[in-house]
């Protein structure tokens, strides 16, 4: 039921628009990230393998593992506090500043979003080696 409900309010952030993201928990090392706003995010411009260690045809597929990915997006962004009874790391981090690209797949927003604590995450991702980069998504992003 709460689910259910869940999915009635979360919708997609129309692409262009700015919002903040104040992350609750995570799924894996590309998201998604769930935002105490509403939102559920899934990083924009890269690839992670999936918690299972699979990586999805068509992508490209990084050497860390996909519990190597999820512990690194989650310090990246804020500090652990548990986990779900779903297996979601529960995570407590500062508000990032997002960018919508648009639909990332059902009711998860792409985005690219900067952490105060670490930066712009997408390239703390791939310059740690923990995602790579997707050209088909990353287009003309740049890191700074």
């Amino acid at each position: 039921m709460i689910g259910a409900l869940l999915l009635l309010v979360v919708s997609v952030v129309p692409t262009g628009e700015e919002f903040t993201c104040t992350p609750t928990r995570v799924w894996d090392g590309d998201g998604p990230v769930w935002c105490a706003e509403g939102p559920l995010i899934r990083l924009a411009g890269i690839a992670a393998r999936e918690i299972d260690d699979s990586c999805r045809p068509d992508q490209p597929c990084p050497t860390a593992s996909g519990a190597e990915a999820r512990d690194a997006l989650v310090k990246l962004i804020g500090t652990p506090t548990g986990r779900s009874l779903e297996g979601h790391v529960l995570v407590a981090g500062p508000a990032m500043r997002c960018v919508s690209v648009g639909n990332g797949v059902g009711t998860r927003t792409a985005a690219w979003c900067v952490s105060p604590l670490a930066g712009d995450v997408s390239c703390v991702m791939v310059k740690g080696g923990w995602a790579l980069r997707w050209d088909r998504y990353w287009r003309d992003h740049g890191c700074g």
